[in-house]
């Protein structure tokens, strides 16, 4: 069973290896040392097919697997040279030379073997066995010296070619160790060889076929899971050694001694996997033998994004600001500095005890001296002379990198040295700068957006304020006017009971208006209800006899739909203006009346008058006056309060012959569809 598997593995090796090479020959490409690779993989499959046809332990297997050898180092040399050298570094070169000299002097020893005395003829075989596992380690350090030294863009695309090359020595050495340790050969291992190199041969025309896109296709974390997959494979192989070890020599304790090795191993297996230190070491390991880049640029800038964009409860901006770019660097923390005055102030801090900071840390680095292009790497000269001493103070500090937005810093952000300490390389440098940027556009961003939120908030308090000036401004003329009156009329009970009642109505309205300047105020929002007309009409108009005459009428009882508070409000607006365009004693007039849908009330004075221009406008626009001294608003607040409730305001004026206001609301018959028409 053993030979018929060696026989059809080294065999399905030996065609694989065959159409690569005649492939290679017919595709040309640059980068490639096309007649080197074809020779070398034309040998390999001479190799495999001997193994597979005329034996392992045969002079011409040994031979040209030998010659097998001596084409792979010729490829790798010719490989050097398209990288953009002449011929490898003189080290590297002479190393070639060795392990060439070396493959040969063991298949010297084979020749010899073949040709000695039969009790000596072991002895020289051992010793080229020995010759030959010491070349393939060799050849195992030249692989990792040339898959280092790739970089030019036409040969870059073919590190997955000489990873497949370090496989095939790798089998080897695996199989020459047993070989040399057991001094018999391992047919089982060599069973798994051929499978191996069929493998290997698959590996190497998926790495020509695909080449220069592996290191864009390799994920990051299929590489440290498949690292994680082979360290616990190890473990278990080792553990399986070691039990077996103690078994053999631990006689009568065997079983107590396998126990606690198997367990103590587990614990400090554990242990270190567990250590962040551990995991960090690994990460950047990875990265700087395994990838062109050190970061995965498209998962780091989902995984930015998403810190950026946790919902609001689950910590400030500020902190996952900081976090988001900790992770980056796996910094285990950092601090927020703003700015406050012309200096920097500690902002936020995660992952950081604000009593670990230095007192008033940052508060010595002033904006005018701070590089917004600079990351500043702190444990460097450079660093150090460029950030204050404050800075540097915390012990903690790695790197200082800016926020800069539109030519200004919105702030800076000092990350914690992380647990494999390392030098930033450009890479670092130019992902940390355009982090900065984006970390910056947020934070301006949320500072645009709170001081956008207290500016509406102050816009609303002048708002208010504009509305209460105008109604203070009402009530001092009303009261201005019954001081007046009251000096020739304060002898009669009745207007002495309508002065009481305006001082009531006035004290009551500056309360009003004082509980509309807080904070805490809202705008009324209740549901209109039917209000009668008439009775409102004329509590209005009492309140303003001892200012001025207004005389009222009114016609059926018409019932509105309104909220009487804004209705009232709006009449007094109304009624004001009115007063204050007529002639001293000139009464102003309030009709009452009701259509089938309509309520209307109308407010007619006979005083001024306004243009149609006027009326078109600026009648209906904030702070715009036809009267000296006036504030525009009252007008403006009417409109607003009765399209509030629905309804409309329409206007008559002539020039010197007066106004007619009326306000027309829903009557308490209307449908849907009058209201529709009404507002």
């Amino acid at each position: 069973m053993v030979p018929a598997l060696i026989l059809w593995g080294h065999a399905l090796a030996a065609l694989l290896f065959g159409a690569l090479g005649l492939w290679t020959l017919r595709r040309a490409e640059a980068g490639v040392p096309q007649k080197p690779l074809a020779a070398a993989l034309a040998m390999t499959a001479l190799w495999a097919l001997a193994v597979a046809g005329i034996g392992e332990a045969d002079l011409t297997t040994r031979v040209a697997e030998a010659g097998r050898n001596l084409a792979w180092l010729g490829f790798m040399i010719a490989l050097h040279r398209r990288n953009g050298s002449e011929r490898p570094p003189a080290a590297i070169g002479t190393v070639y030379g060795v392990v060439a000299i070396v493959m040969l002097i063991a298949i010297a020893l084979h020749i010899i073997a073949t040709t000695t005395e039969p009790d000596v003829a072991p002895d020289i075989v051992q010793a080229a066995l020995l010759l030959r596992m010491l070349a393939a380690v060799a050849a195992l350090v030249l692989v990792q010296s040339l898959h280092s030294a790739i970089t030019a863009p036409g040969t870059a695309g073919m590190r997955p070619v000489v990873l497949a090359i370090g496989a095939m020595w790798l089998v080897d050495v695996n199989v020459l160790s047993i070989a040399w340790l057991t001094m018999d050969w391992p047919h089982q291992l060599v069973v798994v060889r051929g499978g191996a190199m069929a493998l290997i041969a698959a590996a190497i025309a998926m790495g020509l076929a695909r080449r220069g896109e592996w290191p864009m296709q390799l994920s990051r974390t299929v590489a440290y899971q498949s690292l994680s997959l082979v360290a616990i494979g190890l473990y278990f192989a080792l553990l399986a050694l070691a039990t077996s070890a103690l078994a053999a020599i631990g006689g009568e304790n065997a079983r107590l001694l396998q126990t606690a090795f198997v367990f103590g191993s587990t614990a400090a297996i554990l242990t270190l996997v567990s250590s962040p230190w551990l995991r960090a070491w690994i990460k950047v390991k990875l990265a700087k033998h395994f990838f062109r880049h050190r970061y995965d640029y498209r998962a780091e800038w989902m995984r930015f994004t998403e810190t950026l964009g946790e919902p609001e409860d689950s910590a400030p901006l500020d902190e996952r600001i900081v976090k988001a770019l900790a992770d980056l660097t796996d910094s285990p923390g950092g601090v927020l500095l703003v700015p406050q005055g012309q200096a920097l102030g500690v902002g936020a801090a995660w992952n950081v005890e604000r009593s670990a900071l230095p007192t008033a840390y940052g508060e010595s680095w002033y904006l005018d001296r701070i590089d917004p292009t600079l990351v500043l790497e702190l444990d460097t000269a450079a660093g150090a002379d460029s950030a204050p001493p404050s800075i540097r103070s915390w012990d903690q500090a790695w790197v200082a990198v800016p926020l800069p937005h539109h030519k200004r810093l919105a702030g800076a952000i000092v990350l914690a040295r992380p647990p494999v300490a390392r030098a930033l390389d450009w890479e670092d440098f130019d992902l940390l700068k355009a982090a900065g940027r984006q970390l910056a556009s947020y934070l301006a961003e949320e500072r645009a957006i709170e001081a956008l939120a207290e500016a509406e908030r102050f816009e609303e308090f002048n708002r208010r304020f504009a509305f209460i000036m105008h109604d203070i401004k009402n009530l001092v003329s009303q009261l201005t006017l019954v001081a007046r009156n009251a000096e020739r009329h304060a002898d009669n009970p009745a207007f002495r009971a309508d002065m009481v009642a305006t001082l009531q109505d006035s004290a009551g309205r500056m309360n009003d208006m004082l509980a509309r300047l807080s904070q805490h105020h809202r705008a009324r929002t209740e549901a209109p209800v039917a209000v009668p007309l008439a009775p409102l009409a004329r509590r209005v108009a009492k309140a303003r006899r001892a200012q001025h005459p207004v005389e009222v009428s009114v016609t059926g009882d018409p019932v509105a739909i309104a909220d009487p508070a804004r209705l009232e409000t709006l009449l007094g607006h109304l009624i004001q203006n009115a007063v204050e365009a007529s002639a001293p004693g000139a009464p102003v007039r309030i009709e009452v009346r009701a259509s089938e849908s309509e309520a209307q009330l109308d407010v007619i004075d006979r005083g001024t008058g306004m243009s149609p221009a006027f009326i078109r406008d600026k009648l209906f626009k904030p702070f715009v006056s036809s009267k000296p001294g006036g504030f525009g608003i009252g007008a403006f607040e009417a409109q607003k309060l009765v399209a509030e409730m629905g309804g409309r305001i329409e206007v008559e004026s002539s020039e010197g012959k007066g106004s007619r206001f009326r306000v027309v609301l829903r009557a308490t018959g209307a449908t849907n569809g009058e209201v529709g028409r009404a507002a």
